[in-house]
């Protein structure tokens, strides 16, 4: 009887349905829902305190696994698995929840060590993004949630070095993550973010980036804030850490796009008008034709164009669109906007 048994192993590693991370300097992108709420601990040791955070009938739900809950920094394995898809998807390619890449790569992206350590810690960060869990019924790109998943289903190291660094990394993305991918829920970040050294900077950034964007405020209540970032300090300690970070970014000027205050019991952000949130070249966004407003009023009658020209100007720079011809691109806006409805 001959053995029909092939002597090759078989392929573990199919290519379909699998998008692997090339693209070099894709910009940051991060999720809008866990830029909103408190998914991500703000501690650097071990959290194995289950949370829960309310905002009317929206609530959150974030249980540990033996290794802790997934940290702010651990983030950054998120945002570069963003930032590819949707770089990717700006190039016309196609993208999957499994996504391979090289782990020096993501190290460098997210300025983080890449010596041994560097290695170790994205390990105990897949650890933890795996095993934290999560019960929602927060809408992420118009889906609702009524279930348990992980921040990533699964990681893998594909190929590791004798001396147990990683090469190869693959990693399939939750449902909830890829909906904000495939769906466009996501907004760009400075890269500066990535130096940022302490867990609440960062997650200050984030909040600002999610809710004043390029308006010119955002005032938030000190204890909704506190919650907003996952903060455990009491209302006294959390004014006082606030404003250490305001004084140091007063002295260094180190925070990204936004500068903070505290006004009462209010925190007043507001963006650096010396930074753009996004950089982007703005002459880029520069009409050349001189009849561009009087197509928008016909296309969009109604509307005041210089207010839908604001709004098509934040929303490009918001979402990093590469326009190619300014003109083009804002009547297109305003025609898919219409006529203005009483």
């Amino acid at each position: 009887m001959t053995n029909s048994r092939s002597p090759l192993l078989p392929d573990r590693h199919p290519q379909k349905d699998l998008f692997v991370c090339d693209i070099v300097d894709a910009v940051p992108k991060g999720d809008m829902a866990s830029m909103e709420h408190p998914v991500f601990t703000l501690s650097t040791k071990p959290d194995m305190k289950p949370r829960r955070y309310q905002n009317g009938e929206n609530f959150i739900e974030v249980s540990p696994s033996r290794y802790g809950l997934a940290t702010v920094h651990d983030r950054d394995v998120l945002i570069y698995c963003i930032s590819q898809c949707m770089a990717a998807l700006n190039e016309g390619r196609t993208v999957s929840r499994t996504l391979r890449f090289k782990a020096h790569d993501l190290l460098v992206a997210t300025n983080r060590q890449a010596s041994g350590q560097g290695y170790k810690l994205l390990k105990d960060a897949l650890r933890r993004l795996q095993g934290t869990q999560i019960e929602t019924n927060i809408r992420q790109g118009g889906k609702e949630y009524f279930r348990v998943f992980g921040l990533i289903e699964s990681a893998e190291i594909v190929r590791e070095t004798r001396d147990g660094r990683m090469q190869d990394v693959e990693i399939t993305l939750s449902d909830w993550v890829f909906d904000a991918i495939e769906n466009n829920h996501v907004l760009t970040l400075n890269k500066e973010y990535f130096f940022l050294r302490k867990p609440l900077e960062r997650r200050l950034y984030e909040l600002a980036r999610k809710h004043c964007g390029s308006q010119p405020k955002w005032k938030c209540g000190i204890e909704l804030l506190r919650d907003k970032c996952g903060s455990s300090s009491t209302t006294k300690e959390f004014r006082r850490l606030l404003g250490k970070i305001i004084e140091d970014d007063a002295g260094h000027d180190h925070m990204p796009d936004y500068v903070m205050g505290i006004e009462g019991d209010n925190v007043v952000f507001r963006p650096k008008a010396a930074e753009a949130v996004v950089a982007l070249p703005f002459q880029a966004l520069r009409f050349k034709k001189l009849d561009t407003h009087d197509e928008a009023r016909r296309l969009a009658p109604g509307w005041d164009v210089y207010v839908l020209e604001s709004e098509w100007r934040s929303w490009v720079h918001d979402k990093a669109i590469d326009v190619k011809d300014a003109d083009k691109h804002f009547l297109a806006f305003c025609k898919k906007r219409g006529a203005y409805k009483h």
